[in-house]
């Protein structure tokens, strides 16, 4: 189908105003205008009962995470959410809408974590700060009210890679059964040459260039895009990992990397949800403010988070 009608819309309002692609900015820049802009398209941050910024000890130094807790008292099941960003831009605030969204629907704790970025950190810094994350809230269950034994992870575009290639790592542990992994839009092969990627030109929304800048920070080769925690398509094996909600959109140079991993999975013996949204793009899910079916994909993964977590 066309671009919706929405997105139409919200793409002539960046025309309009010659709205520059974040590519084209210094770091600092698009950083500050990512944030802005997704703060503008996330609607109303719905109330919790209880929001508390604190630091954890990660691999490179001192981590932020934010928990989000939608009723005072209890163990309740968790979501870590990794924001995105193209492992260049955001920080906890980036995903605050999409947490306290998730957290209130889903009737779970959400904890935000936050990793070094690049191109400052290059790979793979951000997996291991976020796996370390995952281990920090299973280890310290008890004090931030949280239930270990139901535990998910998460997160949309750059995010959703850092998630899968959390599982990967959780899976070698050996000692940390994931209830679920959230994978919206996710980066999973940086060699990924598909017909959704060579059809994104479009100047005014995210494209093929957009993601090969954001590869561009991240590697500091182009070889370390090989290893399985950079390109998670690329892992020698998907079996044994947690069960998959898989979204993905119909304009995004994403999209087909992120469907040929739900399949995959699939076709490996890991329980998957695979929804594309038709007519909307990369971003759309932090966007519920301004697209409908940005509201709907969070109603779609709150519902999945609550039959992971009752299973």
């Amino acid at each position: 189908m066309p671009l919706h009608p929405q997105v139409q819309a919200m793409r002539a309002r960046r025309e309009a105003s010659d709205t520059p692609q974040l590519y084209t900015l210094s770091v600092d820049e698009a950083r500050a205008a990512d944030l802005a802009s997704i703060q503008a398209s996330g609607g109303d941050p719905e109330k919790v009962a209880e929001v508390v910024d604190r630091e954890i000890d990660g691999p490179g130094g001192p981590l932020p995470i934010r928990i989000y807790r939608p009723v005072l008292g209890g163990d309740l099941p968790v979501l870590v959410y990794f924001f995105g960003g193209g492992w260049t831009l955001g920080t906890i605030d980036t995903s605050d809408a999409v947490c306290r969204n998730l957290a209130n629907a889903a009737g779970c704790l959400v904890v935000a974590a936050g990793y070094r970025l690049a191109p400052e950190h290059k790979f793979p810094a951000a997996v291991h700060d976020c796996h370390a994350a995952v281990r920090w809230v299973a280890a310290n269950a008890a004090e931030i009210g949280a239930d270990p034994a139901r535990i998910a992870v998460g997160g949309d575009s750059a995010g959703g890679n850092l998630a899968a290639a959390v599982t990967l790592l959780a899976r070698e542990d050996g000692d940390l059964a994931l209830a679920g992994q959230l994978l919206v839009y996710p980066n999973t092969d940086h060699r990924s040459h598909t017909a959704s990627l060579r059809e994104s030109t479009d100047p005014y929304l995210f494209n093929a260039t957009s993601v090969a800048w954001y590869w561009a920070n991240y590697l500091a080769t182009p070889e370390d895009g090989l290893n399985p925690l950079a390109s998670p398509l690329r892992a020698d094996s998907l079996a044994g990992l947690p069960p998959a909600l898989v979204v993905t959109a119909e304009y995004d140079p994403l999209r087909d990397q992120a469907e040929e991993y739900a399949r995959r999975l699939g076709r490996e013996g890991v329980p998957v949800t695979l929804t594309r949204y038709d007519g909307m793009v990369h971003g759309f899910f932090c966007m519920s403010g301004d697209l409908d079916a940005g509201r709907r994909a969070l109603t779609q993964a709150a519902t999945q988070l609550r039959k992971w977590f009752t299973t």
